[in-house]
């Protein structure tokens, strides 16, 4: 137990050159192992074993009162780090080895909007853009209304919008490179000409904020625009459309992909598009997807032809 540490240093070293995995989901592994070994010290264990193990994930259910999603993330970071001890031959084997542990997993329904509420949130950025006086609040908001606009059209995660850069968009075919999840990438179609014609009015005048890289969304210091900024920027619209007080940038994402399941769209094709590694992720989209319900039930439910 003395080298763990060092161990797992060489752990995530190995995950940032050998694995495409993301820099969240590396620090994510980090933390969650760290945790362990902090425990483990804590307790002043110099060794551990299956016993141990079992202790710390009632130890995190019991005390630190995390949820079952929450201790099997913690869970599946210790196995793989154990697994990489074995297979580097610096434990004979792992003490997770022969654990039965099950995790009940609960599965919310992804919170939307409703197709008012969406019309609303656009409209109150070009009613915002009409108000402003001032040619540098106009300029900020082009580039607000660009932000929700393409958050909405192409259902982006906001860590993905951010990371857009001026070499990513072609917008002779309307299309940009997604940069997403685990440094996948995805190519996605800008559909709607109204949406092509906002963002070409913010890269028409981003140039007025003498950016310092390439990407598509600065701020007024010409720097990357954060996530953060992201989040603000939606609320402020959010509150100024007076819809659903709860709604987050994330809202986006599900209401676009519930809309273009209840049109019709094939489970397939959105999972593509929203850059699901698994069709069990964008499944969930197809319990709030009512319109589609709905055609059915009306369509071809026997009750309905039944006259008493």
């Amino acid at each position: 137990m003395k080298n763990i540490t060092v161990y797992l240093n060489n752990y995530i070293l190995s995950l940032e050159t050998e694995r495409n995995l993301s820099n969240k989901t590396i620090k994510a592994y980090y933390y969650d192992i760290n945790s362990l070994i902090a425990w483990i010290d804590k307790n002043g264990y110099d060794n551990i074993d299956n016993i141990e193990i079992n202790t710390y994930i009632k130890w995190l259910q019991d005390v630190r009162g995390l949820k079952d999603s929450s201790i099997k993330r913690h869970y599946v970071a210790i196995k793989a780090f154990f697994k990489y001890l074995v297979f580097k031959k610096i434990i004979a084997h792992s003490p997770i080895e022969n654990l039965n542990i099950s995790f009940k997993t609960y599965r919310s329904l992804p919170k939307t909007l409703s197709l008012l509420e969406i019309e609303k949130l656009l409209t109150s950025t070009l009613n915002d853009l009409n108000s402003l006086k001032s040619e540098f609040r106009k300029n900020i908001c082009i580039r607000n209304r660009a932000i929700i606009e393409m958050l909405y059209c192409l259902g982006l995660r906001i860590g993905e919008l951010v990371n857009i850069r001026l070499e990513d968009i072609d917008l002779k075919e309307q299309t940009i490179l997604i940069h997403g999840k685990g440094r996948k990438e995805r190519i996605l179609f800008i559909s709607s000409t109204e949406v092509l014609n906002i963002l070409k009015e913010w890269l028409d005048i981003r140039y007025v904020f003498n950016p310092l890289n390439t990407f598509v969304f600065v701020n007024k210091y010409g720097d990357q625009l954060s996530i953060f900024s992201i989040e603000d920027i939606f609320y402020k619209y959010r509150d100024l459309s007076g819809i659903d007080k709860r709604a987050t940038p994330h809202f986006l994402r599900h209401t676009f992909a519930t809309q273009l399941l209840s049109n019709g769209a094939d489970l397939r094709a959105v999972q593509e598009i929203l850059g699901h590694s698994s069709i069990t992720t964008t499944q969930i989209y197809i319990e709030v997807s009512t319109e589609r319900k709905k055609q059915v039930l009306l369509k071809f439910n026997a009750r309905n032809n039944i006259k008493i």
